[in-house]
């Protein structure tokens, strides 16, 4: 059975809510154990990173860029990082911002780097856009078009559950496409 963490910060409930669709999509999969981690949680406690084999990463945008908490998270694995103790593990993430671009990119790319400095492996995005297909915008899969990682968008000031239908969709099937991979890297490992 392998372990996976989806490590995120929510200020306002909309990357909670994001998180719990990709927890949905992870639990999908055969042979994962996936769990729900606060990043300001975590950050006291880093070493607990150890025990799992990958990681879903998630904060909202702010200021293009990921929160102060999840930022602090980042942080407290410099221990970690020192040892290369999560050499080899899987990583990807995802983002909300109000607005549909919001320098989402940035915070992703943030997310790689930090992934990337500690030797883990980073799962991309590979769900193909749908609206290209016919698919009415609002329900499509990947209709934001990121290849890094996963981006939700919710209006400012919006309930936290208020994201259209294929947003909620793309990160159940990116929940689901991480927890594959992790498994692949496992059989081979």
């Amino acid at each position: 059975m392998s372990k996976l963490a989806i490590v995120y910060h929510s200020a306002h409930g909309h990357t909670e809510f994001i998180a719990r669709q990709v927890l949905v999509g992870a639990r999908a999969v055969e042979d994962i154990e996936a769990e729900l981690v606060k990043a300001e949680d975590i950050a006291r406690t880093p070493d607990d990173l150890i025990e799992y084999d990958g990681f879903i990463f998630g904060s909202p945008t702010y200021l293009g860029g990921v929160s102060g908490q999840f930022k602090s998270f980042m942080d407290s694995t410099g221990r970690l990082w020192r040892t290369q103790q999560l050499k080899g593990k899987l990583a990807a993430g995802f983002t909300v911002s109000s607005l549909p671009a919001g320098d989402k990119q940035s915070t992703l790319l943030s997310m790689f780097v930090f992934s990337m400095q500690h030797g883990m492996l980073w799962v991309g995005n590979p769900i193909l856009p749908e609206q290209h297909s016919g698919v009415p915008y609002d329900e499509a899969a990947n209709r934001l078009g990121s290849w890094s990682g996963l981006m939700a968008q919710a209006g400012h000031s919006a309930p936290a559950d208020s994201f259209v239908p294929g947003d909620v969709k793309t990160a159940k099937m990116f929940g689901r496409h991480v927890a594959e991979s992790l498994n692949r890297v496992m059989v081979t490992a």
